[in-house]
């Protein structure tokens, strides 16, 4: 067994770890079905690696998910942070008696389960026993559609959409920290957050619950959104980890939504951002072995969403596409091959998280920068090999990128569920032999390269949302140019889709690393610096500052040896 542990941290890490657990389930529904496409039925993904084994008090088998997800108070919206299998009821404090003054009690209302959840509830207590199969299936029809208008119009939490049950350890809610994200929204607001009322004792002992009864442990799979507090919440954490398991290597993504790029509006703001930006980078990525920032400032303008018809102001629609990649990347780390001979036409290029790490940072043991491409969805394997589509259609997911190709590049490709230009699934050594022509025909092959290749697509459950332009198929194939003007298409009308995904480390990640250097040493180190008020209201000395800024430096000088980037903190 080559377990992972997953841990959300924050609002929008939250939404993208909802969708990610929404594909694990649709995955395990489907294998069950033996009236489905055998591609789910046989995938040879060992979910066993994301997920645990259970039994409740009762005796009832469960399978949840391996992972903890912390995030304000009040951000389950109407899921107790106990789950629905153990029953278990949240403990009443005991009266103090020795308090003489007046009382006031503040209640909330509870927050009432949306038509998708109540849905949910229905199915799984069998709340329909009617006889006409006919009328049943109309019904579920106009009740599915009316599930998607629901969503589509109505999403608030995270746990909205979800379809998963969760462990009574999984779910975390900061005590005394309710949901206010405007206020929330920089790194030193945060910074006492995991030291204060043991929060940070009590996160360590739910991830401490997964880690002990694992048998080997790949990795922990960490996503945090970094664009405010959370990531000093995330740094203290990571630290932690960092000293408790200091053998078991982290694969960060730091991730953001469009909507948190757009709160800059007065040169304070714009200063106090910038600086957020750069301390928190360089905090996390002391954390872990590869750091992979994802999140674009307007995700539905750029390349990557060019059969995709998304609305920037709901997280409930970015977190999809993102949520789909980091489902990708996550193949090779559960592929069986150690079955028999026939798996290997199924599955390709297994590795775990540490191989990864490993292979992008060419055995080199610092900390890594790695970039996200992806195609979603990935277009068909057409006749001539020299002309492939599949690599040009890799957008970047990581800001602040360049566009140019670096030749000594290191990459790891993950491809699945990928059709050939007749609509039928491509085998595994045609994809394998696609990627090699393209390299060798057209496209400039990088220093390195490791393909996994699977079988099984992405399988598109029903809350996901309406984000497919008019011009994908059932299946995930392009019919045509992408129409504007046509209505989006969602889980009724997609059933799965292709997908090809890129983690690469290159020269090409100098931009973002160059405008955290400047703005640190801009707005925070050099003499007269107007955030150096700031940054000292955060915690940070200038000594410490300066040491950052060096870990910075020496970042951009391994990418590009030739810059002559010194330290000008006079």
């Amino acid at each position: 067994m080559r377990e992972i542990i997953t841990i959300q941290v924050g609002g929008f890490a939250n939404f993208i770890g909802s969708h990610f657990w929404n594909f694990q389930d649709e995955l395990l529904g489907l294998a069950a079905d033996s009236n489905n496409d055998p591609v789910f039925k046989n995938h040879f993904l060992n979910m066993d690696v994301l997920y645990r084994t259970g039994e409740t008090p009762e005796g009832i088998s469960t399978y949840t998910p391996r992972v903890v997800s912390i995030d304000y108070q009040g951000s389950l919206g109407s899921v107790c942070s106990h789950g629905t299998l153990y029953n278990q009821i949240s403990p009443v404090p005991s009266p103090v008696f020795t308090w003489r003054g007046r009382l006031s009690t503040h209640r909330s209302e509870p927050h009432k389960k949306n038509l998708f959840l109540r849905c949910l509830d229905e199915e799984e207590h069998g709340a329909s026993n009617d006889i006409d199969h006919e009328h049943t299936e109309s019904q579920k029809e106009l009740r599915d559609e009316d599930v998607i208008q629901c969503l589509e119009n109505g999403v608030q939490f995270w746990t909205d959409f979800s379809k998963v049950h969760y462990h009574p350890q999984s779910l975390y809610e900061l005590s005394g920290l309710w949901m206010d994200a405007q206020g929330f929204d920089n790194y030193g607001i945060g910074k006492d957050v995991f030291s204060e009322g043991l929060r940070g004792e009590a996160m360590s002992d739910r991830l401490r619950f997964f880690v002990e009864e694992c048998d080997n442990i790949q990795g922990i799979q960490f996503v945090v959104d970094d664009s405010g507090g959370f990531s000093s919440v995330a740094a203290d954490f990571l630290e932690n980890i960092a000293d408790d398991y200091s053998s078991t290597p982290v694969l960060l993504y730091a991730v953001r939504s469009p909507s948190s790029y757009m709160n800059s509006t007065t040169r304070k703001r714009t200063i106090s951002r910038d600086l957020h930006d750069s301390i928190s980078f360089s905090r996390l990525s002391s954390f872990c072995k590869l750091l992979v920032p994802v999140g674009l400032p307007l995700l539905s303008k750029s390349k990557a969403s060019t059969y995709l018809c998304l609305d920037d102001q709901k997280p409930y629609h970015c977190s999809a596409v993102y949520a789909a990649a980091l489902h990708s990347l996550s193949l090779p780390f559960r592929m069986e091959l150690h079955g028999p001979t026939a798996n290997l036409s199924c599955v390709s290029g297994s590795s775990d998280i540490n191989s990864i790490i490993q292979m992008l940072s060419g055995q080199s043991r610092q900390n890594m920068v790695a970039i996200l491409d992806a195609a979603m969805p990935a277009p068909c394997l057409i006749g001539s090999l020299a002309e492939q589509p599949l690599l040009s259609n890799l957008q970047p997911l990581t800001p602040e990128v360049a566009e140019e190709e670096d030749l000594q590049s290191l990459e790891s490709l993950v491809i699945h569920g990928v059709l050939q230009s007749g609509g039928h699934q491509a085998s595994v050594s045609e994809v394998e032999e696609t990627i090699s022509a393209a390299y060798g025909n057209a496209m400039p092959m990088p220093r390195f390269s490791h393909l996994s290749v699977a079988l099984c697509p992405l399988p598109i459950p029903l809350p996901f949302p309406s984000i497919f332009n008019y011009a994908i198929g059932k299946r995930g194939e392009l019919l045509g140019t992408p129409a504007l003007d046509l209505p989006s298409k969602g889980s009724l009308d997609v059933s799965s889709i292709p997908m090809a995904v890129r983690l690469r480390n290159s020269s090409a990640v100098l931009p973002f690393l160059l405008n955290r250097l400047e703005s640190l040493r801009s707005y925070g180190i050099r003499q007269g610096a107007p955030g150096a008020d700031l940054l000292r209201s955060w915690g940070f000395g200038k000594d410490e500052l300066e040491d950052i800024g060096e870990v910075l430096s020496n970042m951009v000088a391994a990418l590009d040896p030739g810059s002559n980037l010194t330290s000008d903190s006079d």
